[in-house]
């Protein structure tokens, strides 16, 4: 018997989903967000617009945010239209939603809508629960088949996961918080292995997270979320699982080198300086329970947003020529950088006399640091007992202008009052201990 071409692509297509399963990661959209003075609104409509356009066209079967779905935790009423209009118009193409909250997000702004939601194809997970096969979501097909299981990890919160112990130190209770969200994982992840079995497919599982990890890049806009004391989650405490879709980092990156772990960043700039990166959602595509493919897909720039660097005639030459791109009706944003040092107390005025009448916005005016403001931003997370005296000394000497000649005599005698001292002083390891050093010295004169 023969099969029609039509039937026999009909049914190799049904096959084919039966075995594929194609998501879209994206995180930190931070709807509501307030920028310099402007609101994101136009943007965030865009984006969504797009986003529901790609879901269609790349036939996914589910999008997952994995965090920041707001900038505050009480948003604006045009950010919460946004979001619930979104959730609307995907309801209808069959597309599983899936939101994790963040850190910038309210647990219990999430919760009031999340039973409402179930019933649209979404799934909400504020915050961790008490439950954890609440954090256990099956992706299902038309067919109502399996073909994904999610462990829907939110950003955790220290009171959810960590009983506090009286009398823990600082060490000790970033290992103990570092334990209790690992365990977090390893226990959820338990359950989605327990969860497959029964199903009996060989289906993926993905996990989720809203955290630092070990070796993410960051941008000005990452608020930071360490918790306790714990400054990054190492990647190898992370489970086994065949993806693990990322949130709170806005910059798009692997971690690790990893390419089932992951970062899809934000999907517009939240500061000047993300614009060096394009903006991504990573579209992850499974056959059967095989990681097949991860492909970035760009999302169009719907602001036009620039850094402007040099000095005030470099600037002018390079406003005109952005100038020359844009019209009134999108006007773009600029950050300018003056690299100038000469004090021009008129430099603002300068500025906005140099862009009047043109199709641009300057949201940032800034003079461009000194190596000397670069190198002390570079030491600044340094403490004193990573340091000798006679480092913090010359690092404070540093900041004096030192290149007349009288002031260079004067620099000699100081270094060589400091080295009398230290020398009384049998320099001590590190800056911390000057000040015991010194006063174990007095103690011990006045004692004589």
């Amino acid at each position: 018997m023969r099969y029609s071409p039509v039937l026999v692509s009909a049914y190799l297509d049904n096959s084919e989903r039966h075995l594929r399963l194609k998501i879209i990661h994206t995180s930190d959209w931070h709807l509501g967000q307030h920028f310099m003075g402007k609101s994101r609104q136009p943007e965030h409509q865009k984006f969504l617009r797009w986003l529901l356009g790609l879901a269609l066209e790349q036939k996914i079967d589910a999008i997952i945010v994995a965090g920041d779905i707001f900038d505050t935790g009480s948003p604006p009423s045009y950010a919460r239209e946004l979001y619930n209009h979104f959730i609307v118009e995907l309801q209808s193409t069959g597309v599983h939603l899936i939101i994790l909250g963040g850190n910038h997000d309210s647990v219990a702004m999430l919760s009031e809508s999340k039973s409402l939601l179930s019933h649209l194809n979404t799934s909400v997970i504020p915050n961790s629960m008490e439950n954890l096969e609440d954090q256990i979501i099956i992706i299902r097909d038309k067919a109502k088949k399996a073909t994904g299981i999610v462990c829907a990890i939110p950003f955790l919160r220290t009171r959810d996961i960590v009983l506090s112990q009286e009398g823990q130190s600082g060490i000790d209770k970033q290992r103990s918080l570092q334990q209790s969200i690992a365990q977090h994982y390893q226990s959820v992840f338990q359950l989605a292995k327990q969860k497959k079995q029964e199903l009996g497919g060989a289906i993926p599982i993905i996990a989720t997270g809203h955290l630092t990890t070990v070796g993410a890049k960051s941008s000005e806009s990452v608020r930071d979320i360490y918790i306790g004391t714990l400054d990054a989650f190492p990647s190898s405490a992370f489970p086994p699982a065949d993806y693990i879709a990322l949130g709170h980092i806005h910059r798009p990156q692997r971690v690790g080198g990893s390419q089932s772990v992951r970062y899809s960043g934000s999907p517009i700039p939240l500061s000047f300086d993300e614009l060096s990166n394009d903006k991504e959602v990573l579209i992850v595509d499974f056959e059967k329970a095989e990681l097949k493919a991860v492909i970035a897909q760009k999302v169009p720039r719907f602001q036009p947003m620039h850094i402007v660097k040099g000095d005030l005639v470099e600037i002018e030459v390079e406003v005109k020529a952005l100038a020359a791109k844009y019209d009134h009706d999108e006007p773009a944003w600029l950050d300018i950088e003056v690299s100038t040092q000469d004090f021009l107390n008129d430099l603002q005025q300068r500025i906005q006399t140099l862009v009047e009448g043109l199709p641009v916005e300057v949201l940032l005016l800034r003079r461009a640091r000194t190596k000397k403001q670069i190198g002390l931003d570079q030491q600044n997370k340094e403490t004193l007992h990573e340091l000798t005296a006679k480092e913090v000394f010359e690092r404070r000497l540093a900041l004096e202008d030192w290149t007349s000649d009288e002031q260079q005599e004067k620099l000699k005698r100081i270094h060589k009052i400091f080295d009398g001292v230290m020398s009384k002083l049998d320099e001590p390891k590190n800056a911390s201990e000057v000040s015991s050093g010194m006063i174990s010295k007095q103690k011990a004169e006045k004692d004589k």
